[in-house]
């Protein structure tokens, strides 16, 4: 008798019809595969933006440092331009003065863009969430 029923299944199997145990079995071990191999790209593609932001970030403040070199440059440049009509002290407190009324207006405006932002909670979606709350208290109930 186990002669008839080993043959059965490797009839089975030449068939192609095997035990749905063993489908379900071989299909939750491949799902798990391919979760698992899409899970190691995901993290291989994470780690190469990760680079790639870190090396533009460095970039982004060397050209930050560079910048503000240029700008030291451009207000000596406005320094001495004004000296040749006027005494060097007063061209450099014109200059100072200018970028003093600059800075300013850019305390002012950035004031007024954190005060809109305030409070640093996302409004729309505490609502939300409340609002899911109620509901499922509300299925609960019925």
């Amino acid at each position: 008798m186990p002669d008839t029923r080993q043959h059965a299944e490797a009839e089975r199997r030449d068939i192609g019809q095997e035990p749905v145990g063993e489908l379900v079995q071989r299909a939750s071990h491949q799902l798990t595969e391919l979760v698992r191999g899409e899970l190691r790209l995901a993290q291989a593609e994470m780690k190469e933006k990760g680079r790639r932001y870190g090396r533009g970030s460095g970039m982004f403040g060397g050209a930050g440092v560079v910048g503000f070199l240029m700008l030291q440059a451009l207000v000596a440049a406005a320094v001495a331009g004004l000296a040749v009509a006027l005494p060097v002290w007063a061209a450099a407190l014109i200059v100072a003065g200018v970028l003093g009324a600059i800075a300013a207006v850019l305390t002012a405006r950035g004031r007024r863009q954190f005060g809109r932002a305030a409070p640093p909670t996302p409004a729309r979606t505490v609502e939300n969430l409340k609002a899911d709350v109620a509901e499922i208290k509300e299925s609960a109930r019925r």
